[in-house]
């Protein structure tokens, strides 16, 4: 359904505009018909300027795309037709009503105005926006907006639907409810890809994720074959306060079994990434012990999503959004 090779894009920076900036550096991808698609990495990353190349909103330096069966360089209008895009910072008007909206959307993609109104009114009652319908968008609450964005997205019925941090500054109930609209959307067929930089959000959602970095796809797979990548298994030790961390970061550095050791971020204790969990832990406790250090706990954790990108990248992402 989504098709491209070598998609690339560059722009002028620094003074004069004379510094080349390549945001996107050649992206391949085969995205299938009905899968959600994340690309995942942090801002900066090149995941929006992909989509808008693929949305038609701005044109690529280089490569090719096919969306839907359309040439994204020959037939953009094509395209057009044939995808919908909800932008990060969504796109009603806080004067005009949820079914305003709608209605006009469908309108300008030539649909006529009985059947926009038709359309108007079921996407309301999909998107659980019935009772707010005709009330001004600026009295909606971010999740009740973001249906709407949603809603608007798909209201012409596209084959394709391009979503841009779908959740980004949502509660946790509220991004619940955008997923289960996600789900709902692929459950009739509607190919998704969308960009985020939230771990769980790509975990919980995407039938395959695209890991992307400095403007190119890291490495690509299902959320569990990205985790099975990462062969060993990783511990978390608990520690009263900072001086036994540093004491313990020193006293297990340089065990063998220790492939990588880190801070953990905003508490006292080290996350260690070793071969065999089994293996390793008597060790670390055994030297732990022979420092006159003593854990208050020890954690033993599957590889994350988080694990992969620090692996793949030299840095984490958690924080990175």
């Amino acid at each position: 359904m989504i098709e491209t090779k070598g998609l690339r894009k560059s722009y002028p920076s620094g003074k004069h505009g004379r510094t080349v900036v390549d945001a996107v550096r050649g992206i391949d991808l085969d995205v299938q018909a009905g899968e959600i698609f994340g690309f995942l990495g942090p801002n900066g990353a090149g995941k929006t300027t992909t989509l808008r190349m693929l949305a038609t909103l701005i044109r690529p330096d280089g490569g090719e795309a096919l969306i839907a069966g359309a040439d994204l360089l020959a037939d953009p209008a094509g395209v057009r037709r044939r995808i919908g895009y909800v932008a990060q910072g969504g796109g009603t008007t806080d004067q005009a009503t949820a079914r305003e909206e709608l209605v006009l959307q469908a309108r300008m993609y030539g649909v006529r105005k009985a059947e926009a109104v038709r359309r108007a009114e079921q996407g309301l009652a999909a998107f659980d926006l019935t009772e707010f319908g005709d009330r001004v968008c600026k009295t909606y609450s971010g999740g009740q907006r973001r249906r709407l964005d949603l809603a608007l997205g798909v209201v012409h019925r596209p084959r394709v639907l391009f979503l841009d941090e779908p959740t980004v500054g949502l509660d946790p109930r509220s991004r619940s409810q955008v997923w289960a609209e996600v789900r709902r959307l692929r459950e009739q067929g509607m190919t998704v890809l969308l960009t985020t930089h939230y771990l769980d959000e790509a975990d919980a959602l995407c039938d395959r994720i695209g890991i992307v970095d400095n403007g190119g796809i890291v490495t690509e797979g299902t959320p569990e074959e990205l985790k099975r990548k990462i062969s060993g298994d990783s511990v978390t030790i608990g520690l009263p306060d900072a001086e036994a961390t540093a004491g313990a970061e020193r006293a297990l550095a340089e065990l063998p079994c220790v492939r990588r050791l880190e801070a953990l971020d905003g508490e006292d204790g080290l996350r260690l990434h070793v071969d065999s969990a089994a293996t390793a832990i008597p060790q670390l406790l055994r030297t732990l012990a022979a420092s006159g250090i003593e854990p208050e706990h020890v954690q033993l954790q599957r590889p994350s999503l988080d694990d992969v990108f620090l692996a793949l990248t030299g840095r984490a992402l958690v924080h990175s959004g």
